[in-house]
């Protein structure tokens, strides 16, 4: 057996794990690792500017990829700094291992040199953490934490290891085992039969069925099975905003976005529906609205492989625990062993689907003279939609965000990034980036306003020394928009703390760091620029879109309302 010591097992386990790129920052707590990562031949590792920056950046990979996302981190302020980006990754179930450096065994406790309780202070936004006590710990954890981050509803793992478990001189036997078996940790993948043969037929019932999906979609790969059910039994289907493009946006059985900010004809279907199919959705607050009145009509279906979701929020009529691509899977079994087929019956609601659909709730006054906000995803998604270019789209949180789940249309997916539990401002640059580092080839388009991107814009540093050439546009309304709205229509106008009048000059920014800018105002002038700047394959360019401070995202649900409580662009002010 090979005898390596502590900093020497996590290279290599990581190496033996499959891990290609890792994201991180250096500090003396890990010192002895990214010393020992100078000599591995299979890792690319990514100096981040910032440790938040570094665990965005592999979520973005990871949400991208499938894999599982890597960073490491000093101790103390270095693990403190990755908290937000942890449970960024934690609201959306995304798999990822974060290593973090620790003082000494025989100091923890002590108020040592940048000591913090790191597997403390993240327990909450974590499936699993571990502190190492010895050498022979390292890969044995590492190797469980993969296996508890990418199984089951997928999560951050943490993996603290203390620098005297690092010693160069202390050697001990490695061994990484192939498989693993945790007593009290066994995710349920099939469904019961039972339970989804009562689905199967329930759908071939409904009269006014609704099958609603999330991110469990995406990240379960369940894609072309879900295709597949709504196909065969001509589903109306909506999504989440973390579920956008596990459906393509331009099929016409897809409703767009439920929810908040979803569309007129989604959140009616919803509402007036007797059955919901509730494939890997949590049912969180931002779709439902007032849980008490969600669906009053409707019979509900949930498919998801963490039992504590189901009928946590919403009761479930028939709960289904298990993996959704694999129940799926399952009620397209059932559908032909019971002969079931879709309810001729439902050319009658998807007539009043249709007359809901002609209420074009996304329609928007243009201007000749200011560009709107929503101008800018339709013109970015008309410039690539068929370019042939693989196209990633981030956003940070805001109307921004909520105007890229609207108006870009995804065919295929993980192709839409963003931060949809936690709401993290500052968490599209760096996303994109590491999409940038799984995909160089790919057009990686990142949305942001002027307020989330200089939350983490110090990783222009980061995209100048390893070249990813990402492209920013930062739709500038010179105010914190989405706050801007609710003061505008619930609180008088009254615009605290939300105007942002001392922006930097982002063109002086992108100098700088020697990176390309644009400034665009005249809507004449913007659908140019942006074709200029997607030309431009080898150069971060970022893309200073000056847009409308009084535009607003419609629909919007009234606060305590039904689904059907909505405010319409044409009566907002009502």
């Amino acid at each position: 057996m090979e005898m390596l010591n502590g900093a020497q097992i996590v290279v290599r386990a990581l190496e033996d794990l499959g891990v290609e790129q890792m994201f991180g920052y250096p500090g003396a707590a890990v010192i002895d690792i990214y010393d020992e990562l100078l000599n591995s031949k299979k890792i690319t590792h990514i100096l981040a500017r910032h440790e938040q920056g570094a665990v965005h950046m592999a979520d973005g990979y990871a949400r991208a990829t499938g894999k599982v996302g890597c960073a490491i981190v000093t101790s103390g302020p270095g693990a403190t700094n990755t908290v937000t980006a942890i449970a960024t990754a934690y609201g959306d179930s995304i798999p990822l291992v974060v290593i973090s450096g620790q003082v000494a065994t025989s100091l923890i406790g002590s108020d040592a040199f940048q000591e913090v309780d790191t597997v403390g202070i993240t327990r909450p936004v974590v499936k699993h953490s571990f502190l190492c006590k010895k050498a022979e710990d390292i890969a044995v954890n590492i190797r469980k934490a993969f296996y508890i981050a990418s199984t089951g509803r997928k999560g951050p793992v943490v993996v603290d290891i203390p620098k005297n478990c690092q010693n160069p001189n202390i050697k001990v036997p490695y061994e990484l085992s192939q498989s693993i078996h945790l007593r009290s940790y066994n995710p349920t993948v099939f469904g019961h039969k039972g339970q989804v043969k009562r689905a199967a037929k329930l759908i071939a019932e409904a009269k006014r069925p609704v099958l609603i999906f999330g991110g469990g979609v995406v990240q379960g790969n369940a894609s072309e099975n879900l295709a597949k059910v709504v196909e065969r039994m001509n589903l109306p289907v909506t999504q989440t905003l973390m579920g956008i493009s596990g459906f393509s946006g331009t099929d016409p059985h897809n409703l767009g976005m439920v929810g908040m900010h979803g569309t007129f004809e989604a959140n009616e279907a919803m509402h007036n529906s007797d059955l919901v199919i509730a494939i890997a959705v949590r049912f969180d607050d931002r779709v439902t609205n007032n849980a008490r009145k969600f669906c009053p009509n409707a019979r509900i279906i949930h498919v998801d492989v963490d039992p504590a979701s189901i009928s946590k929020c919403v009761h479930a009529d028939i709960p289904i625990v298990g993996d959704c691509n694999t129940v799926l899977g399952q009620l397209l079994q059932s559908f032909d062993e019971q002969d079931l087929h879709a309810n001729p019956e439902l050319d009658v609601w998807w007539e009043q689907i249709k007359q809901w659909r002609a209420r074009n709730c996304l329609a928007y006054e243009k201007s000749d003279s200011v560009i709107k906000p929503q101008q800018v995803i339709e013109e970015v998604y008309a410039a690539v939609k068929d370019s042939g270019v693989p196209t990633y789209v981030t956003t940070d949180v805001g109307q921004h965000q909520m105007f890229a789940a609207q108006f870009f249309k995804f065919e295929h997916p993980r192709h839409f990034i963003t931060s949809g539990g936690l709401g993290t401002m500052g968490f599209g640059f760096p996303a994109a980036c590491g999409i940038k580092v799984a995909y160089p080839d790919a057009q990686v388009i990142c949305f942001t306003g002027d307020g989330s991107f200089q939350m983490n814009l110090q990783e222009l540093g980061t995209c100048k020394q390893y070249h990813l050439p990402v492209k920013i546009f930062i739709l500038d309304n010179h105010t914190l928009g989405m706050v801007r709205q609710w003061q505008d229509l619930f609180y008088h106008k009254r615009f605290s703390q939300t105007n942002l009048d001392y922006n930097p000059d982002f063109l002086k920014l992108a100098d700088a760091y020697d990176h390309k800018a644009f400034k665009v105002s005249d809507p004449k002038e913007l659908r140019a620029v942006i074709d200029k700047v997607l030309s431009m394959k080898d150069d971060l360019v970022i893309v200073d879109v000056i847009t409308d401070t009084d535009s607003k995202v419609f629909p919007m649900q009234r606060t305590g309302g039904s689904m059907e409580d909505m405010i319409l662009a044409e009566d907002k002010e009502d």
